[in-house]
């Protein structure tokens, strides 16, 4: 029995030629390629036809922003450019700032000091109108990339008829299986269902899982509650005061610029007028400069959990107090392997008078232990808001090399005492995505936000 118009038809004509292409099978019956689709998925679920889906690719088209580029010039060029003739970040166009500069330090073309825009080759041999040229600077794949060309694919559709439509009679006995569409339309009853063989193997069921994110975050809680931790939260969007001047960071540091800092538009409520008053004076007593308030207003994507650290310090009531945190920055950055622009941190603070330095590598050295980590070692090394100050690295088999975990110190008292009025207090943040990367034996950390249903399903955690 059909329940479509043109189903008996398709048959008819697939029957001469067995195979045909879905464009000229509904020319042959003489409507719309659209058209055909709903009574060939009827005749397909009645096991009369199969259909094969080839896709064929074709060249990538340029998208309008590419044209424009091409015309313009592209922005980490104009970039490279201006770094040649002397020029800082304030003479960028904002495109420049927000997409040139982080390309063309990827591209290893300049670098930012101190605003400064600095030539770190000597010459691209960059003439007008080359930016156009899929070559060396620019390759296909990187513009697919970045969304500049866009990828295009081509589906082309047979249809074959079966050997069982070859001799099926079109009446009930000959046709009758259970589809969805007799489910919806009742056209069921009164029909002869073949028999079904229940002693078929069938698929195991798909269960739920957690991510081996969640999985890492659940083990680190209770290594740090294990340590005599507190679990502090804090909000994905900041004031500048809370992310940057709480915690000594000058207001004219690079960190702050848009080539690193996703801002918002807006502006956020500063805390008490004491304690604004007393970061103000750290600044401008240790910096040398006027500092602004407006500049502290400014609404932030937190680049890094320290700035629920600055927020419960100034909010404690009493010292020692040990804090940890696991939570979302953002950063604005290129991504590669070990590189994301959002990504998850693992954050800790210990308010202490009695505690040192090598407390703190103590503390550490027994976290990283914990997650299953021997091989560790401590570097020297700068933060705003840290003296002295180290980098955690770890050794990533795979790739035969050392990787950076993250960075810890003591923070500055130019940092604690306006927050707190305590001294000293040790400081960490540290990466979530990378220790887990390398436990799973993983080298590329985009893996986990890929969203692959079959690495998920397949993925063990063992910390």
């Amino acid at each position: 029995m059909m329940e479509y118009k043109y189903e008996a038809e398709m048959l008819s004509h697939l029957k001469k030629g067995r195979r045909m292409g879905l464009e000229e099978l509904a020319s042959s019956v003489g409507i719309e390629p659209a058209g055909i689709m709903r009574p060939l998925v009827s005749l397909e679920e009645k096991g009369l036809v199969k259909k094969e889906i080839k896709v064929k690719s074709l060249p990538p088209e340029p998208t309008p922003e590419l044209k424009r580029y091409r015309k313009e010039g592209f922005p980490e060029l104009n970039v490279y450019r201006k770094a040649r003739a002397g020029k800082t970040i304030q003479d960028l166009s904002p495109e420049e700032k927000q997409y040139g500069i982080q390309w063309a330090k990827k591209k290893g073309w300049v670098e930012v000091v101190g605003g400064k825009l600095i030539p770190k080759i000597e010459n691209l041999d960059v003439k007008e109108g080359q930016s156009a040229k899929l070559d060396d600077y620019f390759s296909a794949a990187e513009l697919i990339e970045r969304g500049l060309l866009v990828e295009k694919t081509e589906k082309e559709i047979t249809i074959e008829i079966t050997e069982k439509g070859l001799s099926a009679e079109f009446s009930p006995e000959g046709i009758a299986q259970l589809t969805p569409e007799m489910l919806r339309t009742g056209s069921w009853k009164g029909k002869k269902f073949k028999p079904y063989d229940v002693t078929v193997p069938s698929k195991d069921a798909r269960i739920g899982k957690a991510h081996p994110l969640s999985i890492a975050m659940d083990r680190i809680r209770d290594i740090f509650a294990d340590m005599g931790f507190e679990e502090m939260e804090g909000n994905y969007v900041e004031s500048a005061f809370w992310n940057f001047d709480s915690l000594f960071q000058p207001q004219d540091h690079p960190a702050r610029e848009l080539a690193d800092t996703f801002y918002l538009e807006g502006s956020e409520e500063l805390p008490g007028k004491e304690l604004v008053e007393r970061v103000k004076k750290a600044h401008e007593k240790g910096w040398k400069y006027a500092w602004s308030e407006r500049e502290a207003r400014k609404r932030v994507l937190r680049t890094h959990t320290t700035a629920a650290s600055a927020r419960h310090l100034a909010s404690m009531k009493s010292a020692p107090k040990k804090y940890f945190a696991i939570g979302r920055v953002f950063r604005n950055e290129a991504t590669d392997y070990k590189h994301l622009a959002e990504f998850h941190q693992v954050e800790g603070i210990v308010a202490w008078e009695d505690a040192t330095f090598r407390d703190l590598l103590g503390l550490l050295t027994e976290f990283y232990s914990k997650l299953g980590f021997k091989r560790i070692k401590f570097r020297p090394s700068y933060f705003p808001y840290t003296e002295p100050s180290l980098e955690v690295i770890a050794y990533f088999e795979p790739r035969k090399e050392w990787v950076e975990m993250g960075g810890a110190g003591i923070m500055r008292p130019e940092v604690s005492i306006p927050l707190a009025n305590t001294y000293p207090v040790l400081a960490w943040g540290l990466s979530l995505e990378r220790p887990l990367m390398m436990l799973m034996g993983l080298t590329d950390i985009r893996t986990f936000y890929k969203n692959d249903l079959g690495w998920l399903r397949k993925a063990r955690v063992k910390i």
